[in-house]
């Protein structure tokens, strides 16, 4: 300030800032007062020949203080997600949905070819189909060897096998995909899967 070096105490200085506040919002303790006359108090707590700057007067005040005057943006929150909107994960064709454990699965083919099953469907060898005791019919199930790791899903569409000891009567074709047809029967793994 003119070369002359400032001496300003702690409590000038909170004066300085009370007085500061104050002049920006146009108040004082005892009501509204003049912008000039709060900006001039407060200037002369520091040196009586310092600038003065006055809202709205000063461009040098509204340079300092304007990014004050513009309102601030909201702030963004994350856009909240529809759980209405999500689609459930459909589940694979060989997705266990309940184990049934092991059984013995045998085969029927071509000498019941064009016969009707428990169903009212007419039986076809080539068709991923099984028979079961108790499954309702169209329940998938996947039947897999264990002995060759391969397996297939079949549809109940029939009743059987009426052989003792025996769980699951797979088409010829079924029983073809899983390695069975030489051994004519065998230990399988079963599993209700998906729809």
């Amino acid at each position: 300030m003119n070369g002359h070096k400032l001496r300003v105490s702690k409590r000038s200085m909170r004066s300085l800032a009370a007085v500061t506040a104050l002049a920006l919002f146009g108040l004082t303790a005892s009501g509204r007062a003049e912008p000039t006359e709060l900006a001039t108090a407060a200037t002369s707590l520091i040196s009586p020949t310092g600038p003065v700057f006055v809202p709205g007067q000063n461009p040098q005040f509204a340079a300092e203080f304007a990014e004050f005057d513009t309102p601030a943006a909201p702030e963004t929150q994350p856009e909240a997600v529809d759980i209405t909107t999500i689609e459930p994960t459909a589940q694979t064709e060989t997705e266990a949905v309940r184990d049934l454990g092991t059984g013995i699965a045998s085969y029927y083919g071509r000498g019941f070819a064009g016969r009707p099953t428990a169903s009212g469907e007419r039986f076809d060898p080539s068709q991923m189909t099984a028979a079961h005791r108790t499954l309702p019919f169209g329940t998938r199930v996947r039947v897999t060897n264990p002995r060759n790791g391969r397996s297939v899903v079949v549809r109940i569409n029939d009743r059987g096998p009426f052989v003792g000891g025996r769980t699951i009567d797979l088409s010829q074709g079924a029983a073809e995909q899983i390695g069975l047809i030489a051994l004519g029967h065998g230990s399988v793994q079963l599993a209700v899967v998906a729809s």
